[in-house]
């Protein structure tokens, strides 16, 4: 959260169509913020995308998209909600068509656990790129918390919930863990990591 990167994916295609090539963009159904299919950056750019949900074949849309003109990169922003079988779709967007694809995204929920769609990017991706933000400590972001309405910190609930600032915290893993109020442990027996509250 708030490191930019809806920013870079707008500069980016930007670039592209500064140079005469056609980009496709695609956004989360599901994120109606900034209206629908438009992905914003906090800093006041937009533009226009296409619609994904869960259901949506994206190898097929773009596919589809290829034989009306001819598509130079593909953008994905909320890449953290495409479903591990999307993931698999972009992969062969960029392996069989030769189509490049960059995707943006977030890497865990605010109790820290991986999106699906973001463990299987991480997975199978090329290129991995970190984007960062920084706590308010000023050490280096890499978890958010989620805000009740009261402004204290969520420790349960659904994965997804929408919503940009007034809803989510940026945080240093140290701040993130005070904040939550629990700290992750292994137990002997078991490789699977267990939350003490």
């Amino acid at each position: 959260m708030n490191a930019g990167k809806s920013t870079i994916l707008l500069q980016a295609s930007h670039n592209y169509r500064e140079r005469g090539m056609n980009t496709l963009l695609f956004t989360a159904a599901l994120d109606d913020r900034a209206g629908v299919a438009t992905i914003a950056s906090r800093i006041g750019l937009k533009q226009q995308g296409h619609l994904f949900s869960d259901e949506d074949n994206l190898f097929e849309q773009i596919e589809d998209k290829l034989e009306k003109n001819f598509v130079d990169c593909v953008f994905v922003d909320e890449a953290q909600f495409l479903t591990p079988k999307q993931v698999w779709q972009l992969a062969r967007v960029a392996d069989r068509l030769g189509i490049p694809v960059m995707t943006y995204g977030l890497r865990t929920d605010f109790q820290g656990k991986l999106f699906p769609g973001s463990a299987e990017l991480l997975a199978i991706a090329d290129i991995l790129r970190e984007i960062r933000t920084i706590c308010h400590c000023g050490a280096k972001a890499t978890m958010v918390v989620r805000l009740n309405a009261d402004g204290s910190v969520m420790i349960k609930g659904a994965q997804v919930d929408i919503g940009g600032n007034e809803r989510y915290v940026s945080l240093c893993r140290k701040h993130w863990e005070e904040k939550m109020g629990f700290w992750p442990s292994i137990e002997a027996d078991s490789p699977t990591l267990k939350f003490e509250e």
